[in-house]
């Protein structure tokens, strides 16, 4: 007789990937309990699987909710903006969290999200990757789309790899936007549709620029994967770019083929690349 399979925790932030992992892990046969942080998961996205609000300090709640549904492992997906600690308002549990976690809740995201991980693990709680639920959900390696780059444009992507992996491991972005070898904006922590909206004004005369997106070096690839969708495809054409450059089984895409069929509308072209 076949043991049944422990029910999936998600801790759900902003976006749609929360429901897509949802519906992955239920036609996978798994049940799933998702706990949702209150002000950033959109309540459309998760309505049709069972769902508890949570606010974003209430530690306590979550974890017992999670057991309560019997949930041994746990994925956290979409985006959270991380509060100041006197907006947090953590409850008991979280205020016990807090101490653990120590100084790495002062650090960047990084080192916050690696020591919530590890309190996890130490609650019984195995912690996964959204990709060990959809493996595909990571873009592959080479072009996805009609519109290649030249020469020029890889040397763009170039640089952009170098200089991710030069600011990586200060735990400061994921993304920066290269033109004629000239780094005109890099993320921070705005995200990358607000770094976008920024660089029409910045733009120098002459072919587009590329938006280049990397995991940070050193980053635990179970939480906060670079993520692109088809609003960064929008977000990029408005922007001028010539085409986006991704770290290949390093990022998601949330909606591969409309952002493939967004790319090829725009004129813009879409590759993974190695890191």
């Amino acid at each position: 007789m076949k043991s049944r399979k422990s029910s999936l925790g998600i801790i759900a932030g902003g976006g749609n990937l929360p429901g897509q992992v949802a519906a992955a892990a239920r036609a996978a046969g798994r049940e799933v309990f998702i706990a949702a942080i209150d002000g950033f998961a959109d309540p459309s996205v998760i309505a049709a699987f069972p769902h508890q609000f949570f606010r974003l300090g209430a530690i306590g709640a979550i974890r017992q909710s999670l057991r309560q549904h019997e949930c041994t492992e746990v994925v956290m997906i979409g985006p959270v903006k991380r509060p100041s600690l006197l907006a947090l308002r953590p409850d008991a549990e979280g205020a016990k969290l807090l101490a653990k976690i120590g100084r790495a809740a002062f650090a960047g995201d990084d080192g916050l999200l690696a020591a919530i991980i590890r309190v996890l693990n130490e609650d019984g709680f195995t912690v996964l990757g959204a990709h060990d639920i959809m493996a595909d959900m990571l873009g592959p390696s080479g072009l996805l789309t009609a519109t290649a780059p030249d020469p020029a444009a890889m040397a763009d992507v170039e640089r952009g790899v170098l200089v991710l992996k030069i600011i990586g491991p200060a735990d400061v972005g994921q993304a920066c936007v290269v033109q004629q070898g000239i780094v005109l904006a890099m993320e921070a922590v705005e995200g990358t549709d607000a770094m976008l909206s920024r660089v029409s004004g910045l733009a120098r005369p002459g072919p587009g620029g590329v938006l280049v997106k990397l995991a940070k070096s050193g980053q635990d690839r179970r939480a906060d994967l670079p993520t692109l969708g088809r609003q960064t495809i929008q977000n990029a054409s408005l922007a001028g770019l010539r085409g986006i450059a991704f770290e290949a089984g390093g990022t998601i895409l949330t909606d591969r083929q409309e952002m493939i069929e967004a790319a090829d509308a725009a004129g813009l072209f879409l590759i993974g690349v190695g890191a």
